[in-house]
C-alpha cells in the first residue's frame, strides 16, 4: 500500500515542486520537451532532466498565472459559475426524487426508477446528439446553460441518495405522521439530517467530476472566452512553469474541498449503498 500510495502522489509532488522552480532551471530541465520532433529523427536528444527539489525556491510561475496571465482567473470563475449551479441544483433534485423513490409508495415507483437509472451507464457520447441538438432547439448552444441544465438532472445523484434513504427506518416518518407532520417538514427535519454523510460525499464526487469536464464545453461552448479552466489547461503549450503553477492551483479546490469534508465523504461511501 505504502508504494501504491507513493506511485499516486509521485506525479502531484513533482508538479508541487517543479511549480517552484524559476523559469531558467524548468528551460533547462525541461527544454527537450519542445525538440521532441527533431529526436524523432535522430537529431535530438529526447531525455529531459526530471528534478525533484528545485535550485532555488521561487513564486514567479504563480505570479504569471494569477497576476500575468487574466486568462487564468476568467476562466476559473467560469467553472465556478457552471460547477456550484450543478452540484446545488443536482443536490436538490436528487434528494427530492430520492426521497419520493425510496419513502413513497405510488404505482409503478420501481419500474419508473430502473428507466431512470439507465442512463447512468450510458457514456457522454451516447447521449451527445441528443442533448446537442435538444440545446439548439432551446436556444442554449454557445451558454453554461447547455452544461448546467443536464447536469441538474443528472441520474446519478438520484441513486446515491436513494440507496442511502433505504437504510433510513420508516418508522421515523411513521412517527412524524402521527405529530402531523407532512412530508415537506419529513424531508427536511428528519430526513436531511439523517443523510448528511451521503450528501458530502455526493457534492464532492460531483466536484471532481464537472471540475474536470472537458468534452461538454469544447461542444457546446463556441466562444473560447465561455469555456472553463478544464479547457485552459489543455491548451497550454510550451510554458511549462505556468502549466505546472496552473496545475496546483487547479487542484486546490478539490483538495480543500475533500480535506474540509473528508470524514462525511468516507461515511457515505460507506453507507450509501454505493458498493452493492
Amino acid at each position: 500500500m505504502v508504494i501504491i500510495a507513493v506511485l499516486l502522489l509521485f506525479p502531484i509532488v513533482i508538479t508541487f515542486t517543479n511549480s517552484l522552480m524559476t523559469e531558467q532551471e524548468i528551460g533547462i530541465n525541461y527544454g527537450p520537451i519542445g525538440q521532441m520532433n527533431k529526436a524523432a529523427a535522430g537529431r535530438e536528444n529526447p531525455f529531459v532532466n526530471l528534478k525533484l527539489l528545485p535550485d532555488q525556491v521561487t513564486l514567479e510561475q504563480y505570479g504569471k498565472v494569477l497576476v500575468g496571465s487574466p486568462r487564468y482567473l476568467m476562466m476559473f470563475w467560469n467553472s465556478v459559475f457552471m460547477v456550484v449551479p450543478i452540484i446545488a441544483g443536482q443536490t436538490l433534485v436528487a434528494a427530492l426524487a430520492a426521497y419520493a423513490f425510496s419513502k413513497l409508495q405510488f404505482r409503478g415507483r420501481e419500474h419508473l426508477f430502473l428507466v431512470y437509472v439507465l442512463t447512468m451507464p450510458m457514456p457522454f457520447q451516447v447521449t451527445l446528439v441528443p442533448n446537442y441538438i435538444m440545446a439548439d432547439k432551446l436556444g442554449l448552444l454557445n451558454s453554461s446553460n447547455a452544461i448546467i441544465l443536464p447536469g441538474i438532472f443528472a441520474a446519478f445523484g438520484v441513486f446515491m441518495l436513494r440507496q442511502f434513504m433505504l437504510d433510513i427506518p420508516y418508522a421515523y416518518i411513521e412517527a412524524a405522521k402521527m405529530d402531523g407532520a407532512g412530508h415537506s417538514r419529513i424531508f427536511y427535519k428528519i430526513i436531511i439530517p439523517m443523510i448528511k454523510p451521503g450528501l458530502a460525499a455526493l457534492v464532492i464526487l460531483l466536484f471532481v467530476d464537472y471540475w474536470n469536464m472537458v468534452e461538454q464545453p469544447l461542444i457546446f461552448l463556441d466562444d473560447p472566452f465561455k469555456q472553463p479552466l478544464s479547457v485552459y489547461l489543455s491548451s497550454i503549450n510550451g510554458e511549462l512553469g505556468i502549466a505546472f503553477a496552473a496545475s496546483m492551483l487547479y487542484m486546490a479546490p478539490m483538495v480543500l474541498l475533500f480535506l474540509y469534508a473528508e470524514t462525511y465523504f468516507i461515511e457515505g461511501i460507506q453507507l450509501s449503498g454505493i458498493k452493492g
